[in-house]
């Protein structure tokens, strides 16, 4: 692996490797992207292959504009051009009819998953490779989503190129809404609050349970997602827990005062700013080697629902 800031000579390697069908990590706003030709088979077999994601899991395929993402839908409703109006680039992504001339992006679906991403580094290698890009995290299935290179360095350590953005300024993935369906919706809450989508869609409809191993239009809905090595234990109160039979070292996640355990991350009250950090601290305390992890449940609020639904599938 190499990673390389994303100057001309950067972006010119990630060029050439996305255009022989060779994968490229990149950053966006939300986490890093594990970039691919979104309609080359060769290309998003080899991001299955490394991230070693189940073949159901779908993939969102990211664009340098509204112009693109039309292109590859069969139909864009009228709400999807508010949402773009309002929101892109930004992490949103919108599921909508996939065009029939174009084959599926991955797991079986007649939709796609798009969005267009707000970093600089993005729409750069976007406009400058001319190509759809198919992006998961760049992380193994299952994993903490990468929000540094270095974060793609030790989870990935065989992608060729990771361009070098700095931190990600979200931390958390993109919020998904399928446009395909009578009411729109909620199929991954993510860093734009359900708030903001309803002052242009109206009502949104949440989605039902999807069992693993089923298709679905979006990637994020799998029963265990974005969790670290050690076992995550979600409690309402960390000064009670019981440690005995815990495996050790025992850290806290928490944002109020962590108590006395092995190790701690204390993150801001403030839900938009714990969620920017929320990944890189799992990180940190994989790293300390924490054998559990204790997690202070965050509000049982809108504001708190992207939060709660990682933390949720990352305990179980």
């Amino acid at each position: 692996m190499t990673i390389v800031e994303p100057d001309a000579a950067g972006l010119r390697r990630a060029v050439e490797l996305l255009r022989r069908d060779a994968v490229v990590a990149f950053p966006t706003e939300t986490v890093y992207g594990l970039g691919a030709h979104a309609f080359s088979a060769a290309a998003v077999a080899e991001v299955y292959r490394l991230k070693h994601r189940p073949s159901w899991n779908p993939l969102i395929v990211h664009v340098p504009g509204v112009a693109a993402a039309r292109a590859l839908a069969e139909e864009w409703p009228d709400v999807a051009n508010e949402l773009a109006a309002q929101f892109w680039p930004g992490p949103l992504t919108l599921v909508v009819a996939r065009a029939r001339h174009l084959p599926q992006v991955g797991a079986p679906a007649t939709t796609i998953a798009v969005r267009v991403p707000a970093h600089e580094v993005a729409l750069r290698l976007l406009e400058a490779s001319e190509l759809p890009l198919a992006a998961p995290s760049a992380n193994r299935s299952e994993g903490i989503s990468p929000t540094t290179a270095a974060h793609v360095a030790r989870s990935l350590p065989d992608v060729p190129l990771v361009l070098d953005g700095g931190p990600a300024s979200w931390g958390i993935e993109s919020t998904v809404l399928d446009l395909t369906t009578p009411t729109p919706t909620l199929l991954r809450p993510g860093a734009l609050a359900l708030r903001a989508l309803r002052e242009v869609t109206g009502a949104i409809a949440l989605p039902g349970a999807v069992a693993d191993g089923t298709a679905r239009p979006s990637p994020g809905m799998s029963r265990r997602h974005y969790a670290p090595k050690a076992t995550v234990l979600l409690v309402d109160d960390v000064a009670a827990v019981d440690r005995a039979g815990l495996a050790a070292p025992v850290a806290v996640l928490s944002y109020e005062a962590a108590g006395d355990f092995d190790a701690a991350e204390v993150l801001s009250a403030d839900p938009r700013e714990y969620a920017a950090d929320l990944y890189a601290a799992l990180h940190r305390l994989d790293d300390a080697g924490a054998g559990t992890i204790v997690v202070q449940a965050p509000p049982d609020t809108e504001d708190w629902l992207a939060v709660r639904d990682r933390l949720g599938r990352a305990a179980r």
